[in-house]
């Protein structure tokens, strides 16, 4: 069993998923969008340039999403999607990548359990932790 964040946007998505594959160095596996789907014909027209379904893989990471049509669209509340990289260095890239025109809500700095840890919520609304262990475990 796994888990795998999906995440939802109002109406930037493609965006949102273009960026998060360049700074994670990852691939967007698809990205469909209402107009292309199979039930565009349903869909409102205004509707059609917004993504039912993206999924993007970067090494172990799996992200999917899409865009809320209408009012429906809540910022994320109550989550972080929890980054695990490998060097302090990888750490700081991810993390001030995010941190352009978002909202650094604990800077990264090293802790009791990590080399490097921080929070951010990116510019597309999106809480993110980046964390990067000292392999730290309670006795």
């Amino acid at each position: 069993m796994k888990t795998t964040p999906y995440l939802n946007f109002n109406g930037d998505c493609r965006e949102a998923f273009e960026f998060y594959a360049r700074v994670l160095k990852g691939k967007i596996e698809a990205m469909i969008s209402m107009g292309d789907s199979p039930i565009a014909g349903e869909m409102p027209p205004e509707t059609h340039d917004s993504i039912m379904h993206a999924y993007l893989v970067a090494g172990d990471v799996e992200l999917m999403a899409s865009d809320t049509i209408g009012a429906d669209y809540q910022k994320p509340a109550g989550l972080y999607v929890s980054l695990h990289v490998e060097s302090p260095d990888e750490a700081s890239r991810i993390f001030n990548a995010f941190a352009v025109d978002g909202t650094v809500t604990m800077p990264l700095g090293e802790t009791f359990w990590a080399r490097k840890f921080g929070m951010v919520i990116d510019r597309f609304g999106t809480p993110w932790m980046v964390n990067c262990s000292n392999d730290w475990r309670p006795e």
